[in-house]
This record gives structure tokens, C-alpha cells and sequence, in this order.
């Protein structure tokens, strides 16, 4: 039952992501950005498509399906600066664990993190949706990724009109709020600042009692104790 209820909790994060997501709602011709707050920690995937979604207790869930106003303190924002690209055999999961341990030291609890950089070029729509869901695991409000062409891309590989991919990218590049690699970036400002160059990330596991380990460190430690236990014996 717990594994059920744990999948079907995850599908309906991923139809937010492929089908419910509208990055930029177009109400009577007036365009203004997606988002969402939902009662489940986990909303935050979403942030991973550009739109800003984190989760929220009953009370502020049921003034918003009423139509009223939530009022929240102005977060601090970390700038979370990604460049270079992962090494052949790192994965996903190696990207998520080490950003989760950085932000996690940094301390960015009741913080909204935004990623950026040329590095986030390299990842995949679903490799930022899976940093993002891990927001309650790191501390933050949300892991927020702007909109690019990596996020039109997944747009139109889920069935978005060509249209509506325009009307998109029209939007959020009059209102400077598109990513474009291509343009001269210009430095952000943020409340603090982290960097990780996606080059340096090493294959690595975690778990209950160790919160990541590192397998090469993890592989020479156990070398190095099975050749004392040969010497001994």
C-alpha cells in the first residue's frame, strides 16, 4: 500500500510536468507566469520546467482554490551557478547527491535556490525535475530552473503546440526572464552564492547512516583495509 500510494504521489507530479504545466497562462490575452503550491513537499518537480512551485499547509491551499491572496516573508535567494558538463559513467543521481550536500552545508532552509550557469545547458529536463523534487531534502522552499531550450524543448516532446512554444518564448523574453547560452550572460544578484562545475561531480551513494559516500574514496578505504587483513592473516 505505502509503495502504491508512494508511485501514484509521483505520477502526479510527473503529469504536472507533461501534460498540467503551463509555464505562461494566456487568460483573455493577458500572459502572465505559471505556479502552483501544493500540499505535498514534493510539488517542488515542477520547478524543474520553469514554474515556481513549492509546497504549502492546508490553510494557504484552501484560500488559493477559493481565489484569495497568500501572503509569505520575502525569501533569501541563493544563486546556485552550474557550469562545465558531467563525465562519461556519472549520472543524474551523482549530480543530485552532491548538490543536495552543498546546499544542505550552506544552509538554505526557508530559501528559494536558483540554478544557472552555461553548465545548465548539459541537463536534461529530467535531470533538473529530479533536483528540484529534492528541495525538501536539501532545505529550500524551492530549487527553481529558468526557462531555456532545454524547457521548450521538453515542451514541444510532450505534445505542446508550436504555438503556444511561441507565445512562451515571446513572453518570457520580452520580460528578460529567458535563458539564451547564446546571448552574453550577465552576473545575477543574489542573497549568496554556490558554485559546482559538473566536471568535478564523482560517482557517489547515499544512506541512512552515511549521507553521501563517495565510491572512489569508499573503494580505496576498502582496498586498503583488505590488504591489512591479508597481511595479518
Amino acid at each position: 500500500m505505502d509503495l502504491a500510494w508512494h508511485n501514484l504521489t509521483y505520477f502526479k507530479f510527473q503529469v504536472n510536468l507533461e501534460y498540467l504545466g503551463r509555464v505562461v497562462f494566456n487568460t483573455d490575452g493577458i500572459l502572465y507566469p505559471d505556479s502552483v503550491v501544493g500540499t505535498d513537499s514534493h510539488t517542488t518537480m515542477i520547478d524543474g520546467l520553469g514554474v515556481a512551485g513549492w509546497g504549502v499547509g492546508g490553510i494557504e491551499v484552501e484560500a488559493a482554490m477559493l481565489g484569495q491572496p497568500m501572503s509569505m516573508v520575502l525569501p533569501g535567494v541563493v544563486g546556485f551557478k552550474l557550469s562545465g558538463k558531467l563525465r562519461n559513467g556519472v549520472t543524474a543521481t551523482d549530480l543530485v547527491l552532491t548538490v543536495t550536500q552543498m546546499l544542505r552545508k550552506h544552509g538554505v532552509v526557508g530559501k528559494f535556490v536558483e540554478f544557472y550557469g552555461d553548465g545548465m545547458g548539459e541537463l536534461s529536463l529530467a535531470d533538473r525535475a529530479t533536483i528540484a523534487n529534492m528541495s525538501p531534502e536539501y532545505g529550500a522552499t524551492m530549487g527553481f530552473f529558468p526557462v531555456d531550450h532545454v524547457t521548450l524543448q521538453y515542451l514541444k516532446l510532450t505534445g505542446r503546440s508550436d504555438e503556444t512554444l511561441a507565445m512562451i518564448e515571446a513572453y518570457l523574453r520580452a520580460n528578460r526572464m529567458f535563458v539564451d547560452y547564446n546571448e552574453p550572460q550577465q552576473e545575477r544578484v543574489y542573497s549568496s552564492y554556490l558554485q559546482l562545475n559538473l566536471a568535478d561531480v564523482e560517482p557517489c551513494i547515499s544512506g541512512p547512516k552515511r549521507a553521501l559516500l563517495f565510491q572512489k574514496k569508499h573503494k580505496t578505504r576498502w582496498q586498503s583495509s583488505h590488504s591489512m587483513e591479508n597481511q595479518q592473516s
